[in-house]
């Protein structure tokens, strides 16, 4: 069934005053999440690695240059796991390791204009799949909810590193988001 077909079906009808099942805020947010998952892995199943691919191309992309490691700790994947995600995007030609040049034992991940490529082509697909997901909802609904959405998961992971930093947590850093979107020349 295309996006089109699903366009006319019928909205949803929610009963709020009886508290069913789609009242509760956890079920809501598993059958999202549930849903997103088998679609946005599907939308980006071209980028090597699959979602964990796709995130990094986007980090690596858009935000200030970082180790591997602290990559994988914003991320919220495991450091070997990531190894395994960085060597396949590597071996696509969509992402490249260069020592750091303050400390070359570290390694930095640089996008590659074929990392550019993919990553948008892989954003594109994964937009459709969103849109899909959200049809009932009109334009502006779709950005208040990725909004608020946003808002949100920044609170959720405050809330889930307490006192001190858990690792496997996903580390928000709203401003680090300002990468330029030109490759640095290399030297």
């Amino acid at each position: 069934m295309t996006s089109s077909l699903r366009a006319v079906d019928p909205l949803p009808e929610i009963d709020w005053d009886a508290g069913g099942i789609e009242t509760e805020l956890g079920w809501g947010l598993a059958a999202v999440q549930q849903g997103f998952s088998r679609a946005g892995t599907t939308a980006v199943a071209d980028v090597p690695a699959g979602p964990r691919g796709y995130q990094v191309l986007v980090a690596v992309t858009t935000e200030e240059l970082s180790s591997q490691l602290a990559l994988a700790h914003r991320l919220g994947i495991d450091k070997t796991q990531m190894t395994y995600v960085v060597d396949a995007l590597e071996a696509a030609a969509l992402v490249e390791r260069r020592p750091d040049p303050v400390d070359r034992r570290v390694r930095q991940v640089h996008p590659t204009p074929a990392g550019r490529t993919a990553l948008a082509a892989a954003r594109t697909a994964l937009r459709a799949a969103e849109a899909d997901l959200m049809r009932h909802l009109s334009e502006a609904e779709r950005t208040r909810l990725r909004h608020l959405l946003a808002r949100v998961a920044l609170t959720a992971v405050d809330v889930a590193s307490g006192a001190s930093a858990v690792p496997d947590v996903p580390l928000a850093v709203p401003g680090r988001s300002r990468r330029p979107t030109t490759a640095p020349e290399k030297k």
